[in-house]
């Protein structure tokens, strides 16, 4: 198990750039206005030799608002569960009476403690030494902008992590996404069995993409809860939800399976529509899962009716496995996982060139190549260079003689014949001329 670092602060210290800056990558949402984080966000980092995971936190200040006590809590999670913590306070500012209580906080928890002061580069030297009066050892003057002292600071959170010797087995990656409130927090906090995400009746209440580790039966997962996406027209230019909107994009790219997350209590949208459309673009495996499904008015017929207008609304995907759950009472959410497994294992799946040929075959014969202008398709041999999604090949005499039509008859034949449910399939066409 990796080491962690926790970095912790009031708002707009600066604490997202340096995590940004440490991490090598956009990890977290940077903007002028203060509270942009609110949950904790995860990343894998090395310092020399030295991998730990890196938390960046929501600013703790002392508002009293359900949302201010949730990032709290958020944050001083971070801290309980961290090997050593990032104190971050703005040199600009000077020590204000909330970096006080902070401090307070942090020297009770025992936890070992590095405090940085950012945007030194914008203060004068001496401003550093006021920060002493904070009990917490020597202040390092840092930039989270330019990169200054991030070395000296790194040096000094990770002082007592041993060298990692053996890298971790990647688990599977699981992205859940939909539209604002339809409980995608929800089911990642009981998923994970404790308030890993901030859930709120607020749309937009969770912004960046976050990366939570579980194990479930004995088998590691990431879950990646990501913002909910509304649609492009209601979104302003340069505003964080477009940041937020393309931070769960950027999810979909990167996870294994995704999870799209409908709810069952309300119909299904044009949104919904586009957003499965991302996951199919981007050709992950996906389960689409009907959340709320407690608070919907059943008969013996309401689940046959459900499923039936989702194969109308997602026919594009008609490949797609669906599953009914309840966030609020856990009910199968213990499914979500092995769901994901399966779809992940039909997308891994990789048909021996004999077989392929053999299916390939028998579609043939049973429904001839078309043919335009007097040249019918002949189909000389198929086979599988790529999974995640599974691609197949075909070798041709003419690729422009390939119909959409005969091209999807293809594929139902494959999906007839072998378990590709919840993964999409790609088929090329080569012709002679591309030799």
């Amino acid at each position: 198990m990796k080491p962690t670092v926790a970095i912790v602060g009031r708002p707009n210290v600066g604490k997202s750039t340096l995590m940004n800056r440490i991490s090598g990558r956009r990890v977290a949402i940077v903007d002028d206005m203060p509270g942009v984080t609110r949950d904790r966000l995860y990343a894998d980092c090395e310092w020399c030799g030295k991998a730990f995971t890196l938390i960046d936190t929501g600013g703790m200040d002392d508002g009293a608002d359900d949302l201010s006590k949730s990032v709290k809590r958020q944050a001083l999670d971070a801290v309980e569960c961290s090997d050593s913590v990032v104190f971050v306070v703005d040199a600009k500012q000077g020590v204000m009476p909330y970096d006080r209580e902070i401090a307070e906080i942090l020297r009770r928890s025992g936890k070992p403690t590095v405090l940085a002061v950012n945007k030194a580069d914008a203060a004068p030297p001496e401003i550093v030494y006021e920060f002493y009066s904070l009990g917490l050892g020597d202040p390092i003057a840092v930039s989270g902008a330019h990169g200054k002292g991030v070395g000296d600071m790194l040096d000094a959170a990770c002082a007592s992590f041993a060298i990692e010797e053996q890298a971790e087995d990647e688990p599977l990656k699981i992205a859940v996404v939909g539209k604002p409130n339809v409980g995608k927090s929800s089911i990642v906090n009981r998923l994970c069995g404790y308030e890993r995400s901030i859930v709120s009746d607020v749309a937009g209440t969770t912004r960046d993409a976050i990366d939570t580790r579980i194990t479930v039966g004995g088998t590691d997962y990431t879950l990646i809860d990501t913002a909910g996406i509304r649609r492009k027209r209601d979104i302003e230019d340069g505003s964080i939800e477009r940041y937020s909107v393309l931070r769960a994009i950027a999810a979909i790219k990167r996870a294994d399976v995704v999870l799209i997350v409908l709810d069952a209590t309300r119909e299904i949208t044009e949104q919904d529509e586009k957003i499965a459309g991302l996951v199919h673009e981007s050709g992950k495996p996906s389960v689409i899962v009907m959340n709320k499904w407690d608070a919907v008015e059943k008969d013996g017929f309401t689940h046959d009716e459900k499923t039936l207008d989702l194969k109308e609304r997602f026919a594009f995907m008609s490949y797609f496995t669906s599953i009914s759950v309840s966030a609020a009472s856990g009910k199968r959410l213990d499914k979500l996982t092995v769901a994901a497994e399966k779809a992940w294992l039909n997308a891994s799946r990789r048909i021996p060139t004999g077989l392929l040929n053999e299916l390939v075959g028998q579609a043939i014969a049973a429904t001839e190549p078309p043919s335009h202008k007097g040249r019918r398709l002949k189909i000389y041999y198929a086979s599988q260079p790529e999974v995640c999604p599974p691609m197949f090949v075909f070798k041709v005499n003419d690729a422009k003689l390939v119909h959409f039509s005969y091209e999807r008859y293809l594929e139902n034949c494959l999906r007839r014949a072998i378990d590709f449910s919840g993964t999409p399939i790609r088929l090329k066409f080569i012709g002679k001329e591309n030799d």
